[in-house]
This record gives C-alpha cells, sequence and structure tokens, in this order.
C-alpha cells in the first residue's frame, strides 16, 4: 500500500518516520559544551606580554646551560684506541690472522687524577647494533631460564640455533658476536714497579636485567648439568656456565653478558666493563701519573672497518661527560635573549613613528 507524506514533517533532513512513531531529532543538544558556548580564554600577543617572556627566557637558559657545561667539563675521561690498525701500534701484532692469543700493552698518562669512582667502558664504532635482524635474534624466554625454550629456542635466533645437532645456549646473534677483550690496568710507581688496580666486575648491570630478566634454569644440580645437551654459541671459546667461576656471576645472569645483551642504538657506543671503586676520601682512585693496560685481544673489528678503545670515566650527578645539554640550553638562552633585544628594538622604533603620526595628523 503506498503512503504519503509532507517533507515538511522531516526534522532536520531525517528520514520519515513510521506511522504512529515519534520524529527523530539529529540537532545536537542545547547544552554550552555541544552548543559551543562554554567560556574561553585566548591570549593577545602585545610586546607587553611577548619581550619580557624572550628575557626570562634567556636569563634562566643561560645560566642552567653554563652550569650544566661547566659541571661537564669538571668530569675526568681519557679514551684509549687500541684497534691497532697503525703500524706503530702495540696492538698491531694482533691483526695477523696467524695470531690466535694475543696480548699487547698500551702505556699512557694521567695528567690529573681522578676523583670518586671511576667507570671503565670498552667502546666500538661502525658496530650496527640496532640492525632490526640482529635485535630479534635472541630469545628471551631462554635467557628467562624457561627449561622448553632452552632445549627448543626461538626460530629469531637463526641460524645461531642450533649447533652440532644441539641447541644453542645462549642462542641468537647478538649473543654469539659477545665482546670478549681482556682489560687489566697497571699503575706504575716511581720505581717503575706496576701495581694491579683492582677493577670490580659485579654491579655493571641493570637491577631489572640481573634479578628479573635473566635467570639461569632452576634447578639445585650444578649450573653445567643444568646446561647439558645445549652448545656453546659459535663465536665462543667457552660454554655459558664457564663464563666466572662465581656462581652469582654466571651462565645467563654473568654481568658482562648482561650489558652486552642491551643493543646500542647508535654504531658508535660504549658499554660499562669494569668499576674502579674509591676506597679512601684521603687518596684519589687514580692518582695522576704513568698506567699501561694490559689487552688480551680476542674480539676482531677490522674485518668492518671498526675500532675499539677503552675509557676511563669519572661522573657527576647529571651522568657522564656530555657537554651537548649544556650548549643546547646557552644556545636557547641566547637566542631567546637575543629575539627579545630585536623585538624591543623595532618596538621602540614603530610605536614612536606611529605615535608621532597621530600627533601631526
Amino acid at each position: 500500500m503506498a503512503m504519503n507524506y509532507n517533507a515538511k514533517d522531516e526534522v532536520d533532513g531525517g528520514p520519515p518516520c513510521a506511522p504512529g512513531g515519534t520524529a527523530k531529532n539529529r540537532r545536537p543538544d542545547n547544552t554550552a559544551f555541544k552548543q559551543q558556548r562554554l567560556p574561553a580564554w585566548q591570549p593577545i600577543l602585545t610586546a607587553g606580554t611577548v619581550l619580557p617572556t624572550f628575557f626570562i627566557i634567556g636569563l634562566i637558559f643561560i645560566p642552567i646551560g653554563i652550569g650544566i657545561f661547566v659541571t661537564s667539563n669538571n668530569i675526568r675521561e681519557i679514551e684509549i684506541d687500541y684497534t691497532g690498525t697503525e703500524p706503530s701500534s702495540p696492538c698491531n701484532k694482533c691483526l695477523s690472522p696467524n695470531v690466535t692469543s694475543c696480548i699487547c700493552t698500551i702505556n699512557f698518562t694521567l695528567e690529573q687524577s681522578f676523583e670518586g669512582n671511576v667507570f671503565m667502558y670498552y667502546g666500538l664504532s661502525n658496530f650496527y647494533q640496532n640492525h632490526r635482524r640482529y635485535v630479534k635474534s635472541r630469545d628471551d624466554s631462554q635467557l628467562n631460564g624457561d627449561h622448553g625454550a632452552l632445549l627448543n629456542p626461538s626460530k629469531e635466533c637463526e641460524p645461531y640455533r642450533r649447533s652440532e645437532d644441539k641447541p644453542i645456549a645462549p642462542c641468537g646473534a647478538i649473543a654469539n658476536s659477545m665482546f670478549n677483550d681482556t682489560l687489566e690496568l697497571y699503575l706504575v710507581g716511581n720505581d717503575s714497579e706496576s701495581t694491579p688496580v683492582p677493577l670490580k666486575k659485579k654491579g655493571i648491570a641493570w637491577w631489572t636485567d640481573k634479578n628479573v630478566k635473566f635467570r639461569n634454569p632452576s634447578g639445585d644440580t650444578p649450573l653445567e648439568e643444568r646446561f647439558k645437551d645445549t652448545a656453546k654459541p659459535v663465536n665462543w671459546v667457552k660454554p655459558v656456565y664457564m663464563l666466572d667461576p662465581d656462581q652469582d656471576n654466571n651462565g645467563f645472569i654473568n654481568e658482562d653478558f648482561i650489558v652486552w645483551m642491551r643493543t646500542a642504538a647508535l654504531p658508535t657506543f660504549r658499554k660499562l666493563y669494569r668499576l674502579i671503586e674509591r676506597k679512601s676520601d684521603l687518596h684519589p682512585t687514580l692518582p695522576a701519573g704513568r698506567y699501561y693496560l694490559n689487552i688480551t685481544y680476542n674480539y676482531p673489528v677490522h674485518s668492518f672497518d671498526g675500532r675499539k678503545r677503552m675509557i676511563l670515566s669519572t661522573i657527576s650527578w647529571m651522568g657522564g661527560k656530555n657537554p651537548f645539554l649544556g650548549i643546547a640550553y646557552i644556545a636557547i638562552g641566547s637566542i631567546s635573549f637575543l629575539l627579545g633585544v630585536v623585538l624591543l628594538v623595532i618596538n621602540h622604533k614603530y610605536r614612536n613613528s606611529s605615535n608621532t603620526a597621530d600627533i601631526t595628523i
């Protein structure tokens, strides 16, 4: 049956309602929010409000930047490159493919004493730990001590998943490329006798990594028994359960291993290697004088044009040595202050000319 309707009966262009039904109203509710009647505030930018803002930013940022920059410069830091590509370098002999185990020694001098705790880092250049496939090449369940993942690692670990028909522990490209140079520091006395500087190897990893993310397989048996039926990574000399005689720093909870597994974001990076703790407030941690670095050269970098270095550094309340933040604050503050001066001159010039024109008219 056909039905006639009048277009005027429709409300706000909506479809006609059914006979006997209620007309649909698509009009927004008459509220302050839906009718856009809420109170609003819009700043009026005038010379009296803008110019003080520029000057205040400049006066705040410049002193902060100077303070951060001076603090960064007060941090003691020294870098020793021991790649050995230069013929005069003591480590040049270690680049020969015929040398399997090489030890080289580099002498250096500290011009100023290092106070407080000193941090020893190893640094690598041109090493892209941020490559997508490299970052994914690990099994976090295996590293957390899961027995099933220990014997059946994730396929993300290919081609470092199995070796000699056994699962690799730890699997993946990150673990397989772990840094394995050994660095030893000696102080040379006035009588030319050398004294080893004590290096602390525990306390270098993040607490959450050491106590949460990384776990050895559970059990009361010796660690070697818990890693039974697994193979060591291809490039490793020793299996994971022989990384350290200290069982609190062995296996997956070895702190050198944990530090390496936290991948770097940039191709040039440093990772914490050892701590040199201050023993006495009366004496500097590393007094000025002659030192030498004993290096067991194992980690190859010349195949990808990489470089290796050892860094000794102190820290401050803002962390390690990095002048960028202080320079950035000083630059922003100076630009803001300069803009304030320029706008003040422009405002003074044109305001006076405008007043003069009004009087003339």
